[in-house]
């Protein structure tokens, strides 16, 4: 139940994003009411620890343990979940939505799993749910792919959408950093959390990637069919290289529409230096998307951090006020509780080119072998790199043509049984060197 013209926000979680929002919502509301024309304001900040909302500033009137208390007080209009995790952050929004409360959200995982349960009841109590915030930060990646970019059908989306990641890899490249060392220098700049499994591996970029290309698509993705690779197993010698081919490392979240499916995948990925993504450094995040009538678009900006994501959540809350994102939630048919679940492609299906590295011993015909077998799976070389060296294992690295990925992991398990090949080939995928090529 809410009372009509009633605006009070109730903010669940005062951490580092919560934080941010709760200091928008305290030093900024006036000029946000000015600006927006809507009386909302900061009702509630509801957690079990206090301690970070008492060092913003947070008024101590707004403080509150009982979040059954908030749902039930009719002047809260909207509750904003920014706990994280899946379980506790589950209830949360379930109650708020039962209780007829919008909800705004940073919660990419619990979205990535549970999106379509948590949208389908959120339609049966007649509210919404936002969740700009929770892939890219303060990119608004979202309101493109609802409402920028709605005349188009999207043919392809390229993603760097992992702030710790992107650092990592950027201290790698211009630094010459090993990937423990820029790491620990992410820890210590607050880029990296003390465990920082979900980023590294690739998840936390395959959860956004759920999320967005589900509704880029209009298709329900699988989280669990997305083939993920993460930074964690990388070589320091492979960015060099691919460095010195005119290549730079990213972590990419792919989307591209095909005949048979989406192709979707988070891996490691090279980008030609002349790649607008390549340019992309430190803990910036960016989102390059490409429409049949508009081509291509990007949007970069911070993607974590405490101000620019609650530079998304305070959006989603004005728009919610605003009855634009209800409006839209009632009426568009692309959220994935409204579409059939995707057809994705198996990774074998995947076409790219590729760059390949074998660790060998330095014989007379070693190379000649792998590029026929390469060629008996129909993979064509288009570079070959056989760098002079003393030692008698040397690496040889070559860039393919597109082909299968299943081709190629079939032609690597083929070299590896060679004698003169001593460790597994290693393999990258290669995006697309020129963004107009895309459509």
């Amino acid at each position: 139940m809410v009372n009509e013209g009633k605006f009070g926000v109730a903010l669940v979680g005062c951490g580092i994003v919560g934080g941010g929002t709760a200091r928008v919502l305290t030093e900024d509301i006036e000029y946000l009411q000015e600006r927006t024309g809507i009386p909302f304001y900061l009702k509630y900040v509801v957690d079990k620890n206090f301690d970070n909302a008492r060092s913003i500033a947070v008024p101590e009137n707004l403080y509150e343990e009982d979040f059954n208390k908030v749902i039930a007080d009719p002047d809260v209009f909207l509750v904003v979940e920014l706990i994280g995790g899946l379980t506790v952050a589950k209830k949360i929004m379930t109650k708020a939505l039962e209780a007829g409360k919008h909800v705004v959200t940073a919660n990419k995982a619990l979205l990535a799993h549970y999106g379509p349960e948590l949208f389908a009841l959120a339609r049966k109590e007649k509210v919404s749910i936002g969740f700009e915030a929770s892939c890219g930060g303060g990119i608004p990646i979202i309101k493109a792919l609802t409402d920028g970019l709605l005349a188009n059908r999207i043919e392809a989306m390229f993603g760097i959408v992992n702030g710790t990641c992107n650092h990592i890899l950027t201290e790698m490249t211009e630094k010459g950093q090993s990937y423990k060392s820029a790491l620990q220098s992410a820890q210590k700049a607050g880029l990296a959390e003390a465990d920082p499994t979900l980023d590294v591996t690739g998840m936390d970029s395959a959860h956004k990637l759920t999320i967005m290309g589900s509704l880029a698509f209009g298709e329900r993705v699988n989280l669990d069919s997305i083939p993920v690779q993460g930074i964690d197993t990388l070589d320091l010698y492979d960015i060099k290289t691919a460095r010195d081919l005119g290549y730079i490392m990213k972590l990419l979240a792919v989307a591209r529409r095909t005949d048979k499916g989406l192709a979707l995948s988070v891996s490691p990925c090279l980008l030609h230096t002349s790649h607008p993504l390549a340019r992309v450094s430190g803990a910036f995040n960016a989102v390059s998307v490409y429409g049949h009538a508009v081509g291509h678009t990007m949007y970069m900006g911070r993607g974590a951090g405490s101000s620019p994501t609650a530079s998304a959540v305070v959006s989603d809350i004005i728009a919610t006020a605003l009855g634009i994102t209800p409006k839209a939630f009632e009426t568009l048919t692309f959220w994935p509780d409204r579409t059939k679940p995707a057809v994705q492609l198996p990774p074998a299906d995947i076409i790219s080119r590729y760059y390949l590295r074998f660790m060998v011993q330095d014989r007379p015909g070693t190379v000649a072998r792998i590029s026929a077998i390469l060629s008996e799976y129909g993979i064509s070389i288009t570079a070959l790199q056989q760098k002079e060296e003393t030692s008698a294992i040397i690496p040889v690295v070559m860039t393919t043509h597109e082909a299968g990925e299943g081709a190629v992991i079939k032609a690597l398990a083929a070299i590896e049984t060679l004698e003169e090949v001593i460790e597994s080939p290693y393999m990258i995928r290669i995006v697309e060197e020129h963004p107009e090529k895309v459509i």
